[in-house]
């Protein structure tokens, strides 16, 4: 039986997400059995990057608006700058990822995509990762700020860059079976 078999979860993204940052982990946990649907506010496709190239469009399965976090089992979010830093001026994202946080849910973020958590709430009084730039303001937040490939803290699992994506995908699977 696969680890996340009946489990779904949703990716919360729009226009520039680091396209390797939302493709990978998303096929990790299909792998695992997981029924992964991306979330955005955005309608129809999404703009996915490589650093600073357009990479691939991407179809959006849900409106944000249409969205709710108690039918999802966990939340992915995937970083690229300007994905998460859409994202935490949008007041619906906010709401759906601060329902993730209020729930209890998994979360798992790489990258920017901890930016979000922050508008959300959901990094005060935790040990968390993220890109280099993000660290003063995860740090003011209230995190715990740590250079490490990947941190998990209760239902949180951070991650750093693309390179980190293998540990990432075992952290994040590991924590979305065991809730």
């Amino acid at each position: 039986m696969a680890k996340l078999e009946n489990r779904r979860v949703a990716v919360l993204a729009t226009d520039g997400f680091e396209q390797v940052e939302l493709v990978a982990p998303a096929a990790a946990l299909r792998k695992e059995g997981a029924r992964v649907e991306i979330v955005s506010p955005k309608a129809g496709k999404i703009q996915g990057m490589n650093h600073d190239k357009p990479a691939d469009l991407i179809g959006v399965d849900i409106a944000l608006g249409d969205a709710r976090a108690e039918d999802f089992d966990a939340l992915l979010l995937p970083g690229g700058v300007a994905n998460p830093d859409s994202l935490r001026i949008s007041p619906g994202a906010i709401e759906f990822v601060k329902s993730f946080v209020t729930a209890g849910k998994p979360i798992a973020a790489i990258c920017h995509g901890p930016w979000t958590l922050i508008d959300a709430g959901g990094v005060r009084g935790k040990r968390v990762t993220s890109w280099p730039s993000l660290k003063e303001d995860l740090i003011n937040a209230g995190a715990q700020w740590s250079d490490e490939p990947v941190v998990k803290d209760r239902r949180l699992v951070t991650s750093r860059k693309p390179d980190d994506i293998p540990e990432f995908n075992a952290a994040m699977i590991d924590l979305f079976a065991t809730t």
